[in-house]
């Protein structure tokens, strides 16, 4: 059987000796979460169905399709490893919500949180031949201090809430490295030199080599001997090529430590706020963003190829766009690979939405797996941008949002952060708002008011203060355009195809033409089960003329150079 999702998860850290651990395990659903008294994660103890691997036991790809809530699962398979003195390395790109890991029986490891890769050396577990590896997940969309993103907490779908996802549901693997090898690797641009500062994290001492290419071609080299712990140098490029929106020129770097081989990459480019501008490379850039949330009809969470993976970016670009926010999820790896070889610019958000805001306790929730995130993904070049919250309404705790702010900024200064899209905003560096007015003239009217006043319009304005920070809408539109199925979309739908272009290209317009607005974002890329909002339907085809709808997302911008 061949395997689903057999692609190298982790392009910017790619070990030579890897095996996909991905396709039939044993699975078996836990709802009374008694398995460890049972023994089930005993070596040798037989779970009582099977599960295809990456996909959640909620979608149609798993092969369970369990819609219902599950508060523990437990899955097993078995590996054959030959124990030459290397290390083995197990890694999961995500497992919602709690993990522990069993190898041979032994616990391995525990990891919290839903949507953050983790790992852990399992070589002292191994034996020499066939070894057994368990996971026991457990989650509860219910618990107000556990996000679920945009999980439904009842049995059914509504709203803007859809279908579960628990375990596991992104690729599992094992690496095999020598005893001296390569852990991490953090990239400093400098786009003006041209040139690339690397800190390298190694285990153990080794001779290190480091060569960098461009399409082939030479463009830059380091080695130096008998290196140990964190490496830094620094590495002069023959030629710049700089990363831009819609050109994701990527450096390939290949990095030798004593034995250990690593494939990476990086983009040259930097992100600044000038005022109400947001620059990449010194260069004004409008964001004509896509809300997209990352669900497939098949595969809830997990997209079912990478080709999908890829096409939604594409989907997205035809029609005019040159990024999106990657909504209430923090997505897989591969995704921003594509987004990065793309110039396809992205905001890394955090899904936020489950959690009780009004509680002090909820940062223990968030900061951990927050700073996993911004740590796992500070390479990719198309983050533009953290947004760790999302519409915290009601009377959420201010000192928390602040600090996680605080902490988001003191892992990377290089790029903007907003505290909370769309509210409330307690220390940000954009202010962020949402409006689904399906009135254009009036959504014109009111932000027209930021260039001739100075005032900006926000019907939260009594709960959070504009400073005169750069401005972006980054929720507008949702136009509801359902006429196959029942479904639900923002204001009353458009009677007619003519009359749903006449509203888009008014609201779309009213943004593009105000020169104090960086950037919009469109809700949303496709429908999601009940809402349907989509410019594509849920299945990914097409609703609209996508020259049309190009042509009128695609224009310049009054703020844009």
């Amino acid at each position: 059987m061949s395997i689903p999702r057999e692609e190298h998860p982790r392009k910017q850290l790619e070990h030579e000796n890897w095996i996909n651990l991905n396709g039939e395990w044993q699975f078996e659903i836990d709802n009374s979460k008694s398995g460890e008294a049972r023994g089930l994660q005993n070596k040798g103890t037989i779970l009582n169905s099977s599960i295809l691997v990456p996909f959640c036991p909620e979608s149609k790809l798993s092969g369970v399709e369990h819609k219902d809530f599950m508060y523990g699962v437990w899955y097993k398979r078995n590996i054959n490893v030959n124990k030459n003195g290397e290390r083995f390395v197990l890694h999961f790109g995500a497992v919602d919500y709690e993990a522990k890991v069993f190898v041979n029986g032994i616990a391995a490891g525990v990891h919290r949180g839903g949507y953050t890769s983790f790992s852990f050396d399992i070589t002292d577990l191994l034996s020499e031949g066939e070894n057994e590896i368990t996971v026991y997940a457990t989650d509860d969309t219910r618990n107000p201090l556990i996000p679920s993103g945009k999980q439904s907490n009842e049995y059914n779908s509504y709203g803007c809430l859809y279908t579960r996802t628990t375990g596991i549901w992104q690729t599992v693997w094992l690496e095999i490295m020598p005893r001296e090898h390569i852990n991490n690797i953090r990239y400093f641009p400098n786009i003006n030199d041209p040139s690339i500062t690397l800190t390298v994290d190694t285990c153990g001492i080794g001779d290190l080599e480091c060569n960098i290419s461009y399409n082939g071609e030479y463009m830059g080299r380091y080695s130096a001997k008998a290196l140990k712990g964190k490496i830094t140098f620094n590495v002069p490029l023959k030629e710049k090529h700089l990363w831009e929106v819609g050109c994701g020129r990527l450096y390939d770097v290949e990095l030798k430590f004593g034995n250990d081989n690593v494939k990476s990459y990086f983009g040259l480019r930097e992100v600044s706020l000038d005022g109400h501008k947001f620059r990449i490379n010194g260069k004004s850039v409008f964001q004509r963003l896509i809300l997209d949330q990352g669900f497939y009809p098949d595969g809830i969470y997990t997209a079912p190829t990478d080709d999908e993976l890829k096409g939604d970016i594409e989907r997205s670009m035809a029609l005019g766009f040159n990024g999106a926010r990657l909504h209430e999820k923090i997505f897989e790896e591969r995704f921003l690979y594509h987004a990065d070889r793309l110039g396809y610019m992205v905001w890394g958000e955090y899904p936020d939405w489950g959690l009780d805001h009004s509680r002090e306790d909820n940062i223990y929730s968030i900061l951990p797996e927050w700073i996993e995130a911004i740590k796992r993904d500070i390479n990719h070049p198309s983050i533009i941008g953290w947004c760790p919250h999302n519409e915290t309404w009601g009377n959420p705790y201010l000192p928390a949002i602040a600090l996680i702010y605080e902490a988001t900024k003191a892992i990377d200064p290089t790029r903007p952060c907003i505290d909370t899209s769309g509210g409330y905003h307690v220390k940000t560096d954009i202010y962020c708002v949402h409006n689904y007015d399906q009135d254009y003239v009036k959504f014109k009217a009111d932000y027209d008011r930021l260039m001739s006043e100075g005032y900006l319009y926000d019907s939260f304005a009594g709960k959070q203060q504009y400073r005169g920070e750069a401005v972006f809408v980054s929720e507008y539109g949702g136009i509801a355009w359902n006429l196959d199925s029942e479904g639900w979309g923002y204001g009353t739908g458009p009677k007619s195809l003519e009359e749903f272009y006449e509203r888009y290209k008014g609201l779309t317009d009213a943004l593009l033409d105000n020169a104090e607005i960086m950037g919009l974002c469109y809700t949303q890329l496709t429908d999601i089960e009940q809402e349907q909002n989509g410019l594509y339907k849920y299945d990914r085809t097409p609703k609209f003329d996508t020259k049309r709808m190009y042509d009128i997302m695609s224009r310049k911008a009054a703020i844009e150079d």
